[in-house]
């Protein structure tokens, strides 16, 4: 399909996207492949199929068409929790004596709590369609696995979760209902993998990552029969499902003729902040209008702002491929901060490409100025943002003020990811004014960076 077709053709009668965006269809430079870490050559569709399913490794390899179909039965999930809010934030705005209209994508909507929902059920939609018994995965503050817990649920299939041990101990509840929904819930690094056990002898008491966690869940995944892995972030086919915010945000202010001028997201991984700015960066890259894109990052793990643009490995334990992104080092352990989701040291590929193309740009935010937005935007508009969302409030509000002094009148978006119902630890730490910021250094970066693996054309 080309990307000339109006994205209208793919809306439902409720407005609901009937098929997901390829952003990477409408880019002049495109993502650079997933390396096979062995040869150095771009994976193929065989070397892939071991640990995702055919059809998302398709997804995965797909630099062309524009619009992929949503099959009915994810439509049919979709349509219990979407379209998702579009909400103009009057309170706040009248609160920061600001001239520029703020708008904001909700995405807390549904039990899971988070955006996360929009490629749980597609991913596990394709594994029962392929007839797998299961899928393993990895979690950080613990959204990812309850949406995968849940589309597990709902298709009937096993679902696996190695969760980031910080988040595991900080968050007891949001594990909880990953069990109440049939997921087996195992704090990571385990000793129940060879990866988990390595990685502990080698950083004994460390709280982990994602990049560890990843590693447990693929080695699991590779190890049963009849299973495979599945990611929540990072890569191409998860951003492609999560463009269904993006289509739905961008129907909406057209049929009241709004343009945004900012559009900000928080960014991890980077399937919230791609999910939501693709649609309008298609319309950026094919001319039709023009917008500033912002991905705000955590102080404490700034791989877009304080990372190199090289290959690296995308887990700790160096069983996954090789992605050209924007990376601290498969080896950097973040600090234990509350913004479990966020934890990861890299980026997209499309996102990394799209901010070295300098198409958008990044902010890192300390934890303690993301909670104090957290508080404000909770005690004005009467919703309590999970941390991560809140970088992004962090920033839409700085771009209000900085209207405030200025006089401009933009209209900023931003995308509010999901509910911060489970993670009242880390609201308690900044009530009782025992939250500090964890800041790298630069020694803290360079050992990171010292695993970036070596080889021709592959330079610092």
């Amino acid at each position: 399909m080309s990307s000339e077709i109006p994205y209208k053709i793919y809306l439902s009668e409720n407005e609901l996207p009937t098929a997901w965006y390829n952003v990477r269809a409408d880019m002049k430079n495109k993502p650079a492949p997933l390396l096979n870490p062995a040869t150095h050559k771009p994976m193929t569709f065989e070397e892939l199929r071991p640990v995702f399913c055919d059809e998302l490794v398709k997804q995965e390899l797909n630099q062309t068409d524009a619009w992929i179909p949503i099959p009915a039965e994810i439509i049919e999930f979709y349509k219990m929790y979407r379209p998702a809010p579009l909400v103009r934030a009057y309170c706040l705005e009248k609160k920061l004596g600001t001239p520029a209209k703020i708008y904001y994508k909700f995405e807390g909507n549904n039990t899971s709590g988070s955006h996360k929902l929009n490629s749980a059920i597609a991913q596990a939609y394709y594994a029962k369609k392929q007839g797998l018994k299961g899928v393993t995965t990895e979690t950080g503050a613990g959204q990812w696995g309850t949406a995968l817990s849940m589309a597990c649920s709902y298709f009937d299939l096993d679902c696996q979760v190695y969760m980031v041990k910080v988040s595991y101990e900080q968050k007891p509840f949001r594990r909880e209902v990953m069990r109440t929904y049939g997921a087996a819930v195992t704090p990571s690094p385990s000793e129940t993998t060879e990866v988990g056990r390595k990685i502990l002898a080698e950083f004994p008491g460390t709280g982990g990552s994602l990049g560890c966690a990843i590693s447990e869940a693929v080695e699991a995944a590779t190890k049963q029969e009849g299973y495979r892995y599945v990611l929540g972030s990072v890569l191409n086919q998860v951003l492609l499902h999560q463009t269904v915010i993006g289509l739905e945000t961008m129907t909406a202010m057209d049929k009241y003729g709004i343009k945004p001028d900012v559009i900000i997201g928080c960014a991890g991984g980077g399937s919230n902040l791609g999910g939501l700015i693709s649609p309008f960066m298609g319309r950026k890259l094919r001319g039709e209008a023009d917008y500033q894109f912002i991905a705000v990052e955590p102080a404490s793990c700034p791989s877009l702002t304080r990372g190199k643009y090289v290959y690296d490995f995308c887990d700790t334990g160096h069983v996954c491929p090789l992605a050209k992104m924007y990376t601290l080092g498969s080896e950097f352990m973040p600090s234990p901060n509350h913004a479990g989701g966020l934890r990861y040291h890299g980026m997209s590929s499309i996102l990394s490409q799209l901010y070295d193309d300098k198409l958008m740009e990044a902010r890192s935010v300390e934890q303690t100025s993301v909670f104090a937005a957290a508080q404000q935007f909770a005690r004005i508009e009467g919703i309590l943002p999970a941390p991560e969302s809140s970088h992004a409030i962090r920033v839409a509000i700085d771009e209000a003020l900085k209207c405030k002094e200025t006089g401009e009148e933009k209209t900023i978006l931003f995308g509010l990811t999901g509910t911060g119902y489970f993670d009242m630890y880390a609201y308690k730490a900044f009530n009782d004014g025992t939250m500090s910021d964890y800041i790298p250094t630069e020694d803290d970066l360079a050992r990171g960076l010292a695993g970036v693996p070596r080889f021709p054309g592959n330079l610092m």
